[in-house]
């Protein structure tokens, strides 16, 4: 049988079962306004979002690597390009650019060209701090954490915030080794 070739984000965002977008951007919202009203501190907030991420993403790229048929990305580039382009698509809906790249290819910015997550949305000024989209940052950090990669990713411009973009910097910190549970020789 031929090998299962690579499927693009728009092809899988296609087949892939959807829910009403203004359902789950009026459901996010409701969550971080529940969020600012039990923690009171924007910045425990901005930790919880990123928790609440982080967990979603250790999940998401199990369906994220059954869906897309993706090959085993070679470095962190190719991963980051595969994340803009086939990871977002195939979740939200739109499509990323990457850029900025450090000397030593260990750290980038994804510039999002739309951002459902934020559809309705203004913040008052008592919320100036808050990263709305932070569960995004924890999401990218959950699933490259499950593929080998320890990362640190955090927002660089924010609409919400008045910039010009949505733009997340992910740095990777280090290539874990994978481990097996067992040896083959016993």
């Amino acid at each position: 049988m031929a090998p299962v070739a690579p499927r693009s984000g728009d092809a899988i965002f296609a087949s892939v079962e959807r829910v009403n977008a203004e359902l789950f951007t009026l459901t996010y919202g409701a969550i971080v306004r529940q969020l600012l009203t039990d923690l009171e501190e924007v910045e425990e907030v901005n930790k919880q979002l990123d928790q609440m991420g982080y967990n979603i993403g250790i999940r998401l790229i199990d369906e994220f690597l059954a869906k897309s048929n993706v090959a085993r990305c070679v470095d962190f580039k190719e991963t980051a390009e595969v994340i803009a382009k086939v990871g977002f698509k195939m979740f939200l809906g739109v499509t990323a650019s990457v850029s900025n790249w450090d000397a030593d290819g260990t750290c980038c910015s994804i510039v999002l060209e739309d951002n459902p997550l934020v559809d309705f949305v203004e913040l008052p000024d008592t919320c100036q701090g808050l990263y709305y989209c932070n569960v995004l940052s924890g999401v990218i950090r959950g699933a490259l954490e499950m593929v080998s990669m320890k990362t640190e990713v955090s927002w660089v411009r924010d609409m919400l915030r008045g910039d010009d973009a949505f733009e997340l910097q992910v740095k990777l910190l280090k290539q874990v080794p994978e481990e097996y549970p067992y040896k083959d020789d016993e």
